[in-house]
């Protein structure tokens, strides 16, 4: 399985989980270039936590992406040039593809420094 990481380190709110499938005939130049783009976008944007994506043996990608609040997250949403990258993904990129936005209720972390920490209730 692949992975890649992207993280600025504070509080999730708001956490989408993304999974896809690319088309068998995808330019795959053209996708790197616009994951690129998107990756450079969502990073700057106020409220972006982090993003992790996986690829699985089979194919299917994983992507979570934590933004602080709900406002954050549109935001990113409705951000103009993410807009246009959606309807090429649509268009050109993804056979199919399933969303869920998800808003954190608790967060816990756990270090052999500091032991189990409550993050948020």
């Amino acid at each position: 399985m692949e992975q890649e990481d992207i993280q600025l380190g504070s509080e999730a709110g708001q956490v989408v989980i993304f999974r896809s499938r690319l088309r068998a005939d995808i330019d795959l130049a053209e996708l790197g270039a616009a994951h690129t783009r998107m990756v450079e976008l969502v990073s700057a944007m106020p409220g972006f936590v982090s993003m992790r994506m996986f690829t699985a043996e089979d194919g299917e990608s994983l992507t979570l992406v934590e933004f602080e609040n709900e406002q954050t997250l549109l935001a990113w949403r409705d951000h103009p040039e993410h807009r246009a990258v959606q309807e090429r993904g649509r268009a050109e990129f993804f056979a199919e593809y399933h969303m869920d936005i998800c808003e954190s209720r608790r967060a816990y972390r756990f270090s052999l420094a500091d032991g189990r920490v409550e993050i948020s209730e």
